[in-house]
This record gives structure tokens, sequence and C-alpha cells, in this order.
């Protein structure tokens, strides 16, 4: 993996993996697309989310909240 790991908290929680519980991510911006705009050819225009890639096991989480934080981690 050539991205660093980061840690993540919405507010004061501290977000770990569903899966196996690490708190180690790798981060990603993700497009969420409607058909609508996918139909309109402006999928350009559609939503965007934070995506947390657990470092550990792979298991992808989205986050549509603004207010999520990443914070370098030294692995």
């Amino acid at each position: 993996m050539a991205r660093k790991p980061v840690r993540a908290a919405v507010g004061d929680i501290w977000i770990s993996c569903q899966v196996c519980r690490s708190d180690l991510f790798r981060e990603r911006g993700v497009l969420l697309n409607s058909v609508g705009l996918e139909f309109m050819k402006m999928a350009w225009a559609d939503e965007t989310a934070t995506g947390l890639i657990c470092w550990r096991c792979g298991f992808v989480h989205l986050f549509v909240n603004k207010d999520i934080k990443l914070y370098r981690a030294d692995k």
C-alpha cells in the first residue's frame, strides 16, 4: 500500500473497523452516483463521501458526514 495510514474521528468519537476493530485506514474520496444524474451525463454533480479502507482487512466504510477528521498515524 503506497498511502500512509490515518486514524479518523467524528467529534470526540474515534472510528474503528466494523469487521476487525482496527483503527488504521487508507482514505479515499468516493463519488456516490445516482441514476438520474448518470443518465443526464452529469455524474460529476453527484454527492461525494469519504471512504475509509481498513488497513488490516480491507473493509470499506463510507462517511457522508463532513465533520469527519483524519489524523496521520504512525504505523
